[in-house]
């Protein structure tokens, strides 16, 4: 067995992986940016250390993981977000003596390219919603000179924009008209350009979660978005496991091999409500936040990334209709619709009805709590500390 650190202990990735692999027989230590984490708070982590922080200090940040290693006598790291990737991915040739199961720097800097993967999805039959490309935000009157069709979502073409010095973290924003996207561009830095301009896709999401080594899948999954933070398109908070779309899997593994993927990837679509046409929205080629749900529903897919022997045969089943909910996650989805905030693109609903729609599901006996395990409680009780203080 190995000793593995793993990073980012604030995430629920994290904490996914560090019971995984600590069920496993695997030494599990974590590091995070603070003292206490989520992951760190688990009965399967040996040990926890607070590193600076990989977006903005990403130098400090690998003194700091090659000190840890040192002094765990570390054999595998796992980076948990993209920051944390890049930073690692781009200095690779630093920890030499470890094994990280992840793509190389290129590579992954290439599935984090929305722009760059949109083109490609074309290649293999994969539906990509209508957009604009904005190379800089002076160009702005030009393209609205053009014409556009609202509403749109705003997203700029990297989730982590910047160069190996400091990075900055870009989210995703909507705007319903040209003074509303006047003002999302405005506040966004350069390092967020290009962006991209995409009509707004209404319907469920779908992730197809894939784990590829040497262009052959070990490990497929498929979940279904019942509730995101913020509501209208965000992190999963509750979530069901779906049977794979046949051809939905094919093309999705096929784009991953456009790229020569190797390691853990999520592929996330918008289903058309209306058309039922599945649209391409991106690639994520790390662990997912809702991984814990594929763990439950029988997809490991942290112990299959550290299995040195592929699985003989096809890659193993699961159990559909499987149920997970974040439920401090979920309790914001709600609070964010019961205040109506001024970017919801829907009109405020009764609360009555979304404080019977948040009960009602707590009360489902076929839904799992992601953070909370009665084998595992600690890192519940981190979180609700957490998020208490930041209310």
């Amino acid at each position: 067995m190995s000793t593995v650190l793993v990073t980012d202990g604030e995430e629920r990735a994290a904490l996914a992986v560090t019971r995984s692999l600590g069920r496993a027989g695997h030494r599990v230590h974590v590091c995070a940016r603070r003292t206490r984490s989520l992951a760190g708070a688990s009965r399967y982590s040996r040990g926890q250390a607070q590193v600076p922080d990989p977006l903005t200090e990403p130098k400090r940040y690998l003194e700091a993981l090659l000190g840890l290693i040192r002094r765990w006598g570390v054999d595998v790291l796992v980076p948990i977000t993209e920051a944390s990737l890049l930073a690692v991915l781009g200095a690779r040739e630093r920890f030499s003596r470890v094994e990280i199961p992840f793509a190389d720097y290129e590579t992954f800097r290439s599935v984090s390219d929305k722009r760059l993967v949109l083109e490609r999805a074309a290649r293999v039959g994969i539906a990509v919603p209508r957009q604009w490309v904005l190379g800089s935000a002076g160009e702005v009157d030009e393209l609205l000179a053009a014409g556009l069709e609202y509403p749109l979502v705003v997203k700029p073409s990297r989730s982590v924009g910047g160069g190996a010095g400091e990075r900055v973290r870009l989210g995703v924003s909507h705007a319903a008209g040209p003074a509303e996207l006047r003002e999302r561009l405005t506040t966004l830095p350069a390092a967020a350009f290009p962006v991209l301009l995409q009509r707004r896709v209404e319907g469920p999401g779908v992730g197809v979660f894939l784990l590829l080594r040497e262009g052959e899948v070990v490990a497929q999954f498929a979940h279904r978005r019942l509730r995101e933070k913020p509501p209208w398109g965000g992190v999963s908070v509750y979530s069901e496991s779906v049977a794979l779309d046949p051809e939905l899997l094919s093309r999705s593994v096929a784009l991953l091999r456009e790229f020569g993927w190797s390691g853990p990837a999520m592929v996330e679509y918008k289903v058309d409500a209306a058309t039922g046409v599945p649209y391409l929205m991106e690639i994520n080629g790390r662990f997912w936040g809702s991984l814990q749900l594929a763990i439950d529903a029988g997809v490991d897919f942290p112990a299959l990334l550290l299995d040195p022997i592929p699985p003989a045969g096809t890659p193993p089943g699961y159990r559909t209709g499987v149920r997970l909910r974040w439920w401090l996650g979920d309790l914001d989805h709600h609070l964010i619709r019961l205040r109506g905030a001024r970017s919801m693109p829907t009109p405020p609903e009764p609360r009555w009805r979304l404080l019977l729609e948040f009960l009602r599901t707590g009360f489902r006996r076929d839904v799992r709590n992601e953070v909370f395990r009665p084998t595992d409680p600690l890192p519940a009780l981190r979180e609700a500390f957490d998020w208490l203080r930041r209310s």
